[in-house]
């Protein structure tokens, strides 16, 4: 259970955040979860940390959707003009990671628990490496997806980082256009844009709609 209210505007916090840095540039490692979600976030971060990316994301089905959603964001940081240069750190494929966390969440929908234990799964990993690269904060791209919970992601991204001793970035990336910039970018490079979140759950509620939808 998470107790939403009253909700906290993590874009402005991030915003004075930034601004409180008064030049210093931190370390930021950045937990990814493809190349369209990355494109705004990275433009914007790489003006104020040095950034290290985590593509660790094992709630991705099948593995060749997983492999291609990487070649695509390796592609996307090697042709982005970006202000500082970003570090894809070393993040085996470990599906067993999710299908563990899924137990007994099958019927869950889209948006609900299971995509909270989720979140979760991928935020430790993040905070996990931030920790053991040294590294200031951690955060994660996916509150720039309209259909994700930035309120759940940046309370469970506070309650991790006090576990791993790490800074967790406030952020709703969706904010101030990002979404809106994401496809953008996404379209200037041409980027490959999936039609469902990742797991087997969310590709069999996209495929459902297209059968509704004809």
């Amino acid at each position: 259970m998470f107790c939403q209210n009253p909700k906290r505007n993590y874009a402005k916090e991030l915003e004075s955040l930034l601004a409180g840095l008064q030049g210093r540039i931190p370390t930021l490692l950045l937990h990814v979860c493809c190349a369209p979600c990355s494109s705004a976030v990275l433009e914007y971060l790489t003006q104020y940390f040095d950034i290290s990316l985590l593509y660790y994301n094992p709630n991705i089905s099948p593995e060749g959707e997983y492999t291609k959603r990487l070649d695509e964001l390796q592609r996307l940081i090697s042709q982005m003009p970006l202000s500082r240069p970003v570090t894809l750190l070393p993040c085996e494929y470990d599906a067993t990671a999710f299908d563990h966390i899924a137990q007994g969440m099958e019927e869950e929908p889209e948006g609900g628990a299971r995509c909270f234990a989720c979140y979760r799964l991928r935020l430790q990993a993040a905070a996990k490496a931030a920790k053991a690269h040294g590294l200031e904060y951690f955060t994660t791209t996916l509150s720039i997806s309209p259909l994700k919970n930035a309120q759940v992601l940046n309370q469970l991204g506070e309650e991790v980082g006090e576990q791993w001793g790490v800074k967790h970035l406030p952020a709703d990336f969706k904010k101030r256009e990002g979404y809106k910039r994401s496809i953008e970018l996404s379209r200037e490079y041409n980027l490959y844009r999936q039609d469902y979140c990742g797991c087997i759950y969310s590709k069999a509620q996209r495929d459902r709609q297209k059968k509704t939808t004809g």
